[in-house]
């Protein structure tokens, strides 16, 4: 096992910056998700771990070894590609025993190992077959007992379910939670996807432009998050952001007709009011200290409506319950969840408390 600590770790790529000055400690055993859009740096900073790709500048160490200049093979470190990267022309078995044959490993050692690893992942009746006579989601298991069988102290998972179908990546992710709590090993997995992401991992790094805009909690990056990007990033549908007036003596905001009192002194001007739509309450008919607005559209999603909002010139998204009656049109109040809104300065994009 291994705690990973990045220090200041930069990567260039002629004049684009890919990774800018990245600083992170992953504890031993730890499950991270590096979470981000396309072209924000995170499978750059996978491969900076790995070795695949060198540094800069800053530095890498596994539990206060610094592996900065170590080639791949003296990392103990295995990794899970996105294209499944499995042999054609090798068993299933042979697949999975790959990597312990490469460290010359005793015969009894490498069947016990490649047994052991495939009966985690359900694929033991399938050791005999070879890649071609297998489903992506099976290939997909493969590669995965592959990586696990080779007892690495750092696992490296880079969209391993980006090309599994919807129901598959489902089974794939509640299969893949279950397996990594029971090795107990440190892991690294890469996702744009968000679902992956909350539902996957210890903690959450939420990658920008080659930097971490913030590492915590999947329920703290989701309820709390530290800036516009990330709550606008995080969530389906993400959160709903409203522009309110502080007042001169910054102890109320004022958003549309509707007054709020703000958390703590605020200095006069513009101010974000963040809010998910789960935490708003639609009411057909006039309700105190609501906003008012006008329904543009309603999206039944079977165990909820989701509704968007006319609030002025902005659109807000709502879930309404699954029964409830709306139409296009028709004049809505909602009522915010008081202790749900997060406060943001639109200047710098960045939470006010």
């Amino acid at each position: 096992m291994a705690e990973i600590r990045l220090e200041n770790v930069r990567k260039e790529f002629g004049k684009v910056v890919a990774v800018r000055d990245v600083s992170l400690v992953i504890p031993d055993r730890e499950f991270i998700v590096l979470l981000g859009p396309s072209g924000c740096g995170k499978t750059t900073l996978l491969r900076c771990i790995a070795g695949l790709e060198q540094v800069d500048r800053g530095r890498i160490y596994f539990d206060g070894r610094d592996v900065t200049d170590l080639p791949v093979r003296k990392r103990r470190i295995s990794m899970v590609f996105q294209s499944y990267a499995v042999f054609p022309h090798m068993t299933v078995f042979e697949n999975i025993a790959f990597g312990l044959r490469m460290q010359r490993k005793p015969g009894a050692e490498i069947k016990r190992r490649t047994q052991a690893a495939a009966e985690l992942l359900h694929i033991e009746d399938l050791l005999e077959r070879y890649p071609a006579q297998l489903s992506g989601g099976q290939r997909q298991r493969v590669a995965v007992a592959r990586a696990i069988a080779y007892d690495a102290d750092v696992l490296l998972m880079d969209e391993p379910l980006s090309n599994l179908d919807a129901l598959l990546r489902l089974e794939m992710r509640a299969e893949l939670k279950r397996l990594l709590k029971e090795l107990k090993t440190t892991v690294v997995y890469v996702t744009h996807d968000q679902v992956e992401a909350l539902s996957l991992g210890d903690r959450i790094a939420v990658m920008r432009s080659g930097e971490i805009l913030q590492v915590d909690t999947p329920t703290a990056v989701y309820d709390r998050p530290a800036t516009h990007f990330v709550g606008s990033f995080i969530g389906n549908p993400p959160m709903n952001f409203l522009t309110g007036e502080v007042a001169a003596d910054g102890v109320t905001v004022q958003v549309g007709s509707t007054v709020f009192p703000a958390p703590k002194r605020m200095p006069p001007g513009n101010v974000w009011l963040g809010i998910r739509a789960e935490n708003i309450e639609p009411s057909p008919e006039p309700v105190a200290d609501a906003i008012a607005g006008q329904v543009l559209v309603v999206e039944p999603l079977g165990s909820h409506s989701l509704i968007t909002v006319q609030v002025g010139q902005e659109q807000v998204k709502v879930n309404a319950p699954a029964n409830s009656v709306y139409r296009s049109g028709q004049p809505i109040w909602l009522t915010l969840a008081a202790e749900k809104i997060r406060w943001m300065d639109p200047q710098t994009g960045l939470a006010l408390l």
